[in-house]
């Protein structure tokens, strides 16, 4: 009988296991058939380059999909999230989730310094025995930190949703020198006075380029949440609409999610299709092993260690929650894409206060780039190596420093990282046009790094969450809602009582397991 027992809960037990993660073993399964069908259809089938297109249509699609729902979650999460916390609870959460992406990004730059120094990729081959490919990015390091602030304030909040402002520097004509004519009868002399002014000068131009200018919509959201949460009463109505926007939001993902496994299956089979040169991939070997051990250590050694000390819960088992996210990053290579699985899996597998995730991941999204930074320190010293230029120490400061900045500043877009390599390059003297030597092979370790950088994002949240734990309570305490029942205050509480009770410090009752959930008051 107890035999019996114990196979029938196995089922169960196998039964449940299956249920809750089939999503992912679906998008593990779609991978492996992804790869295979990609090999065999580049083996057996000569496709031409617009049939290469028509076959990655499913997985365009996916994309498409994830890129929908990036802006109303964005702009729900970070408005709810921030105007449920009071002023100084979110500014002590946004220090500490600051701190610890700083932190982490050094750490990141560090160990891909030191292993680049020992591996040393770059010293067994030169320049000329690899293949360029792609172009170099027309950038200068001052203008791209200015264009990081102006982006921070966009003059127009709707072109803010689908433009970045960027400039761009064009030469200005030198100036026509006037010829100076002197008249002596009955001869005429003309003496011309040229300059020849060898310094050029420029005027910066102001364009747009396509892309959500993610860094603008958040200064904004922040600051818009604080002010709901500041006018109590009146902000409720707001409040409640952009919290139902979020739900809706996360509805949708549910249903994108489904479809996942079929686009994930076609964008990896389509990407292996169009890869062209293999041999690239021998030739950059090394060089690939120095980041993809540099990632490997960082995620599975120096985040865990960190998460550890600070949280003390097993680091491992919160990676396997965030599977989902993890697979889906390296997939299609964009944080941002992957915010809104990011979300789910922090909230559903992890449990981390929503009131958390809803204010940290999305900035994490747009600044914490660990993997960004290790491989761009990694691919500068690289490049030196090739060139045979010895860096000294001021110089690998310079590298680590540069490294840190450039990779806030990179969008959480596919290949934003080549931008910022140019300005690592540029800061240290190397030429940026070798940045074209690393493009071949940059496809598959943006996939890697991107992997990285969400894993970062979770990690950083649920440390948050743990060093904000007394705030939280404290919140929790003051604002007297009965978590289990957040409508329990209607039934003990009269109007005038509930009244008092629904807003604390200009905030909103909060509950953790619902993140902003509001006592119903009569208005009058």
């Amino acid at each position: 009988m107890d035999m019996m027992g114990n196979k029938k809960r196995r089922g169960v037990n196998f039964k449940g296991l299956l249920k809750r993660n089939w999503l992912l073993i679906a998008t593990v399964i779609s991978v492996l058939l992804g790869i295979s069908l990609g090999v065999v259809v580049r083996e057996y089938a000569s496709l031409s380059n617009l049939d290469k297109q028509y076959f990655g249509f499913p997985g365009e699609i996916l994309m498409r999909m994830l890129k929908l729902v990036i802006l109303p979650l964005i702009i729900s999460s970070m408005i709810t999230g921030v105007a449920a916390l009071d002023s100084e609870v979110s500014g002590k959460i946004g220090l500490r989730a600051v701190v610890y992406y700083f932190s982490t990004t050094i750490i990141a730059v560090v160990l891909g310094i030191i292993l680049v120094m020992t591996i040393k990729p770059g010293v067994s081959q030169t320049a000329e025995n690899i293949d360029r490919a792609g172009t170099t990015p027309n950038v200068t390091t001052v203008d791209t930190l200015l264009d990081l602030l102006r982006n921070m304030f966009p003059e127009n909040l709707v072109q803010a949703c689908f433009q970045q402002y960027k400039t761009k520097r064009q030469v200005l004509e030198p100036p026509k020198v006037s010829a100076n004519t002197t008249t002596i009868p009955p001869l005429t002399t003309t003496v011309m006075a040229v300059v020849e002014n060898i310094t050029k000068d420029y005027k910066i131009i102001g364009t747009y380029s396509d892309g959500i200018n993610v860094l603008g919509l958040i200064v904004f959201c922040v600051a818009f949440g604080l002010v709901i949460g500041k006018m109590g009463e009146k902000g409720r109505i707001l409040l409640e609409f952009f919290d139902a926007l979020n739900e809706a939001t996360m509805k949708l993902v549910q249903i994108i999610m489904c479809y996942m496994p079929i686009g994930i299956l076609f964008l990896i089979a389509a990407k292996i299709i169009e890869v062209e040169d293999w041999e690239i991939f021998r030739k950059m070997g090394l060089y690939m092993v120095t980041v993809l051990s540099g990632l490997a250590i960082h995620a599975t050694i120096c985040l865990p260690l960190i998460f550890f000390v600070i949280v003390r819960k097993n680091p491992y088992t919160f990676t396997l929650g965030m599977a989902q996210a993890l697979v889906t990053a390296l997939m299609i290579s964009s944080s941002s894409a992957t915010l809104p699985v990011t979300f789910r899996c922090a909230e559903e597998n992890n449990r981390i206060d929503k009131r958390i995730t809803r204010f940290v991941l999305p900035v994490g999204a747009t600044i914490n780039m660990d993997g960004t930074a290790l491989y761009e320190a990694v691919a500068a010293i690289f490049i030196a190596q090739l060139n045979d230029y010895t860096l000294d120490v001021g110089q690998i400061v310079t590298i680590s420093i540069t490294a840190t900045v450039a990779s806030i500043g990179a969008a959480g877009v596919p290949n934003a990282g080549l931008v910022t390599m140019v300005i690592v390059l540029t800061a240290v003297g190397l030429p940026a046009s070798d940045v074209t030597l690393i493009v071949a092979v940059d496809w598959l370790l943006d996939r890697f790094r991107t992997m990285i950088n969400v894993l970062g994002d979770a990690y950083g949240a649920s440390i948050v969450q743990k060093l904000s734990k007394r705030e939280l309570e404290r919140m929790d305490l003051t604002s007297d809602v009965d978590v289990a029942n957040p409508f329990a205050l209607e039934t003990t509480l009269d109007d005038e009582e509930c009244e008092k009770k629904s807003y604390v410090n200009g905030g909103f009752t909060v509950d953790k397991t619902d993140a902003i959930s509001f006592t119903e008051t009569s208005q009058f």
